[in-house]
């Protein structure tokens, strides 16, 4: 163990052989090894020379496992080792639609969504084939007398056989702990934090709740793809099985769980989160081998029909040239694809590639921080300024959250400068009048270019609790098509427009002044918010 904390860059290079076929279970335990060397550093005051070797120390990682394929359509593109942890989805991104407001959110999800659904259920011969599945989590749902549980109530009651409510709990809110912390403040033990919404065919993924202000006056980001019923199906698969290793909400009120489930904070935990872990990984590999059958059948059958032979028999889409990847973090199921990812781009980009990283809560794990720090590429951060964050003005201790974030950002900027690093990492702060910030996600331009290949788009915010504590999902786009990295291109931009550049003459401002208590409480509760 001392011998691996003296060399993280060696740790890190072996967390990304769990990328290659035959390594089972070594990404989650170097993750644990990661986690013990990570609160290591945080006792640290400054960084030691090494971590600007970083991107040394690491391999390229290997992008895809199998020579390239001259027979698809789509070629082999760089980020296609991505495929090595879950399924592949090819689009044409005609089907891809980036949203910018809470209006279009709002508009597309009452008119093109829930109405056009309901409306196809009417006109169906058997009405009653609808089905409603909502996966909430139990202590968010639960909260306050009125609460998601009691609006949804009357929907389960009318349509048992029909509606489905799964509310997801924590196993690691158990025992003394859940007897003690009150609501609201459970929460911060861990949540079901994914955000995705599915009808019929189409899936809208986003960081953006279904509360009031995420349809006015709150900031987020959306992706609709439309049509796309294998992408449709695998998150119906993963919320079912989410579900599956939820607590049942049902008419009187009462929760239960599934028939020869283990009780997430009553039952055997290990017993637990094994059982959890099977359910999600099995949705997840059992996605990757259908769409490797489906690539091989399309692509390398003998009896390959050509482009136009089976354009004319009307069964052939147009060829993709977008890539969808979700990416799934449930770290207390020992999950941690997401993880993975992030952190592997973020060590693959080169100099003079742009890291554009967003987030509503700027508490980076130190992981991403010593990556941002210690590789080539350039970045701008976007991050919430006080007066945009959502506990802005709230009461009680929840109202020094915001100074907590400009303490944590305070602290990284001096960082940056420390390192000399104030031209190739770049903080920014959102501020728009009445309204909140909660966008997340990053936009990655490879050297040379002025548009956007990838971008990563979801729930997780990058922070602690994303990585350790909270169900997480987001996607990775890796797209070829002008038109919709133009798109994100201009998303990007018009979020961006709305940020003033962090300089030392910021933490100045009276506004960013931080009180002494909260400097000191700080270190002891970043990991929970």
């Amino acid at each position: 163990m001392a011998a691996a904390a003296a060399a993280p860059g060696l740790v890190f290079w072996r967390r990304l052989l769990g990328l290659l076929p035959g390594r089972p279970g070594l990404a989650a335990l170097l993750g644990r090894l990661s986690d013990r060397l990570g609160r290591n550093r945080d006792r640290r005051r400054r960084r030691p020379p090494w971590l600007l070797l970083t991107p040394l120390l690491s391999p390229a990682v290997p992008h895809v496992t199998s020579p390239p394929c001259c027979l698809c359509p789509e070629g082999v593109h760089r980020f296609q080792w991505i495929r090595n942890l879950v399924p592949e989805f090819g689009v044409s991104s005609s089907h891809v639609r980036v949203l910018s407001s809470p209006a279009e959110f709002f508009e597309l999800m009452k008119v093109d969504c829930l109405e056009s659904a309901l409306e196809k259920s009417l006109q169906a011969k058997f009405p009653s084939d609808l089905r409603v599945s909502i996966l909430l989590d139990f202590t968010r749902g639960s909260r306050g007398r009125k609460n998601s549980r009691t609006m949804l109530l009357p929907l389960l009651q009318r349509f048992p056989e029909q509606v489905r409510v799964s509310l997801f709990h924590t196993p690691n809110l158990r025992g003394l702990l859940r007897l003690l912390i009150p609501e609201r403040f459970n929460e911060t033990i861990g949540l079901q934090h994914i955000k995705v919404y599915l009808f019929d065919n189409s899936v809208i993924l986003s960081g953006a709740n279904l509360s009031d202000s995420y349809f006015t006056n709150r900031q987020d980001r959306y992706v609709f793809l439309q049509d796309c019923p294998e992408i449709a199906d695998f998150f119906t698969e993963l919320v079912d099985a989410v579900g599956d290793v939820s607590l049942q909400l049902r008419g009187d009120d009462t929760v239960q769980v599934v028939e020869g489930m283990v009780h997430p904070y009553k039952g055997d935990r290990a017993a637990y989160c094994k059982a959890a872990n099977k359910r999600v990984m099995d949705v997840i590999n059992s996605a990757r081998t259908r769409q490797q059958m489906l690539h091989a059948q399309t692509f390398h059958s003998n009896s390959l029909l050509t482009q136009e032979d089976a354009a004319a028999a009307g069964d052939r889409r147009p060829a993709p040239d977008t890539w969808i990847y979700p990416l799934i973090q449930m770290k207390p199921f020992e999950i941690q694809i997401d993880e993975i990812v992030t952190e592997t781009l973020l060590t693959e980009a080169e100099r003079g590639a742009k890291v554009y990283l967003t987030t509503g809560y700027f508490n980076l794990t130190q992981a991403y921080m010593d990556l941002v720090l210690g590789t080539r590429a350039e970045y701008q951060i976007l991050l919430a300024s006080p007066e945009v964050n959502g506990f802005f003005g709230a009461k009680g201790v929840a109202g020094a959250i915001p100074a907590a974030y400009v303490h944590i950002e305070r602290q990284f900027y001096s960082e940056v400068c420390s390192l000399g690093q104030q031209e190739r990492v770049q903080l920014q702060e959102y501020w728009r009048r009445g309204w909140t910030f909660h966008a997340k996600g990053l936009w990655l331009y490879l050297a040379g270019s002025s548009l956007p290949c990838l971008t990563l788009i979801g729930s997780p915010n990058f922070g602690y609790r994303s990585v350790h504590r909270d169900l997480e999902a987001q996607i990775a786009i890796v797209t070829e098509s002008r038109a919709l990295q133009q798109q994100l291109h201009q998303e990007q931009e018009q979020l961006y427009l709305r940020s003033g550049v962090v300089s030392s003459a910021t933490f100045e401002q009276p506004s960013r002044q931080v009180k002494l208590w909260v400097k000191m409480v700080t270190p002891l509760i970043k990991n929970f918010f």
